[in-house]
């Protein structure tokens, strides 16, 4: 659970170095900073990555099998947020433009990636 807790801490600081890079990035091309709900997509990637790292850790403490079902339960849970929250927002003039798109999918792929990695880690240390 110690680890867990220090990877959270680790994702924290990486999605905020994230967020700040990625308001560097719109303020240089002029774009508006806060918009297309940035804020919310950090927040809620974090909580869905921390809740599907807390489950899939507690499943591989049981040496269950089911752990990498888990999640992709929890990715697909990711993608109906997605699909509930943001996207009728994205797509309420008819078309989803790139900047809309990109305030999702930077948060999403920086929990991805780390959460993978993190979670391959563990699955690699795990004894059978």
């Amino acid at each position: 659970m110690r680890k867990s807790f220090r990877f959270l801490i680790f994702l924290f600081a990486v999605l905020l170095v994230t967020f700040a890079v990625h308001l560097l990035v719109l303020n240089t091309l002029e774009k508006p900073l806060f918009e297309h709900k940035i804020i919310l997509s950090y927040v809620v990637n974090f909580i869905l990555a921390g809740i599907i790292l807390l489950v899939v850790q507690r499943t591989l403490k049981k040496k269950s099998s089911q752990s990498g079902f888990i999640f992709m339960a929890g990715s697909g849970l990711k993608f109906l947020i997605f699909f509930l929250v943001f996207y009728p927002a994205y797509n309420a003039d008819g078309a989803m433009q790139t900047i809309e798109f990109v305030a999702f999918f930077v948060p999403y792929a920086v929990c991805l990636g780390l959460e993978v990695a993190y979670l391959s880690k563990q699955l690699n240390n795990q004894e059978y």
